[in-house]
């Protein structure tokens, strides 16, 4: 899923990114970073993250949707020039507000610092991403000397995922981690 964290002393999700200002009336044009748009239907307010990484809750009186991104209106920010000092600013919200997927799914940043081993024990390295490769996802997993391997993420390969001791298991086919 495409929600990602971002490091730092209170975990956040970020579902947006403020991109520019729209109108006169200090609303803001963002890119959607969250596959539950609808999230922001029960959303009251939003942690703004500059790109220092202060955080500034900002309330949200609406929002609608254009051309796949998010237009913003937040309390306090009627103009443009007030608006425009969220450009570049993430929009988050705290992680215990994330949508709860079903059993089985995960969110990439869930599976990113797991560590990955054979069915046997024999530890790959850990996951350093999830990258989508036309609609399939393969995990990017380096060892200690920074070589990579990529491994879908299929059942059939990834045979058990424990996100509370982010570990991962895999039964790779044969050749799969000599490439």
């Amino acid at each position: 899923m495409s929600e990602e964290t971002r490091p730092g002393a209170m975990s956040l999700i970020v579902v947006a990114r403020a991109l520019r200002t729209r109108g006169l009336k200090g609303e803001l044009v963002a890119d959607l970073l969250t596959d539950f748009p609808e999230r922001f239907a029960g959303l009251s307010e939003l942690l703004a993250v500059s790109p220092n990484g202060d955080i500034k809750p900002v309330k949200l009186e609406s929002h609608w949707f254009q051309k796949g991104r998010i237009v913003l209106k937040f309390a306090g920010y009627e103009t443009i020039e007030s608006a425009s000092t969220l450009i570049g600013h993430q929009l988050a919200v705290p992680e215990t507000e994330r949508v709860e997927l079903a059993e089985g799914e995960y969110y990439n940043w869930e599976l990113e610092g797991c560590r990955v081993e054979t069915v046997e024990g024999r530890v790959i390295g850990k996951v350093r991403e999830v990258m989508m490769t036309g609609g399939v996802a393969v995990l990017v997993v380096e060892d200690d000397s920074k070589h990579e391997y990529l491994i879908p993420l299929s059942q059939s390969i990834v045979v058990d995922i424990d996100i509370p001791r982010k570990t991962l298991r895999v039964d790779p086919p044969e050749g799969l981690l000599e490439l």
